[in-house]
């Protein structure tokens, strides 16, 4: 993350807040649409400037041209924040960025973002993003985490939690689920310009852990009805009625557990002297 110390003036950040637009909004035609149409640029040019009065000890300035910003653009940026180059909010309604929050080069924000904090204490108590990070429309970043380098935030997400470079992050709570070399589809690259739109190629975690559990009760089903034929042809030949049944007619290899004598599908366990005595 680039640091006050070394950032460009103010009218160098301004240049490249515009510049970035066109890699990021197909919509773009000019610079002069940018300019007058595109509220996440209206709010940045002023944040930028209630950003230096802040850090010059003009704190009530600061926070009048901050209330400014939101009248006008519906952006909510506390001028105490450190932002750095080539930053985008795309649409922009209903953005907020707290005090404390901390965000690095070229990174994306659509409209409802929220870097929030999540404590009464005076200290640092908003996320930090570093580089490149992308954060879906709706979602919510609280805390004094951190959003490594790269990572992507899906629409509506709740993250609480550190997100590690190069990670996506679905759900409520947030959760890693596909790392970045993995979020593309066959044939699918990332644009010269090494910024990431494609933040809808976003994995269903809950759906996938739906789809392993109905196989695993399918495995088990087709395991039991395996179990119950064999069962059946062995009383069968054994002449049993099955209202003279009893457990203890039956070999129980893989079905009672031998350790617990609890009933199971487990393969390879024998019947416990406990099950045997019972049955």
């Amino acid at each position: 993350m680039t640091g006050p110390a070394s950032s460009p003036g103010i009218l160098a950040l301004l240049r490249e807040d515009v510049a970035c637009v066109f890699d990021r909004d197909p919509a773009a035609r000019n610079v002069f649409d940018v300019l007058t149409c595109y509220p996440g640029i209206h709010a940045l040019v002023i944040y930028r400037f209630a950003n230096a009065a802040w850090r010059r000890g003009l704190r009530w300035p600061a926070r009048f041209l901050s209330y400014v910003a939101r009248a006008v653009t519906n952006i909510d940026i506390h001028p105490g924040a450190a932002i750095g180059r080539r930053f985008f909010i795309d649409h922009g309604a209903g953005v907020v960025i707290g005090e404390t929050a901390e965000v690095g080069d070229d990174v994306t924000l659509y409209h409802g973002v929220t870097l929030g904090g999540t404590s009464w204490t005076k200290g640092k108590r908003h996320p930090t993003l570093a580089d490149g990070v992308l954060i879906g429309a709706g979602a919510k970043i609280l805390g004094p985490i951190t959003v490594g380098a790269n990572a992507r935030v899906g629409a509506n997400s709740v993250v609480t939690k550190p997100v590690p470079p190069g990670m996506t992050v679905v759900g409520i709570p947030g959760r890693v689920v596909r790392p970045e070399t993995q979020r593309h589809p066959s044939g699918s690259q990332i644009p010269d310009h090494g910024i990431d739109l494609e933040h809808h190629l976003m994995p269903d975690p809950v759906g996938k852990a739906i789809a392993c559990l109905i196989d695993h009760i399918n495995r088990i089903e087709a395991r039991l009805e395996a179990h119950t034929a064999t069962e059946t042809s062995e009383l069968s030949a054994r002449n049993i009625r099955l209202s003279e049944f009893r457990l203890s007619d039956i070999r129980l290899d893989g079905v009672a557990c031998s350790s617990c004598g609890n009933i199971c599908d487990q393969e390879g366990c024998g019947p416990s002297p406990s099950t045997q005595q019972h049955a």
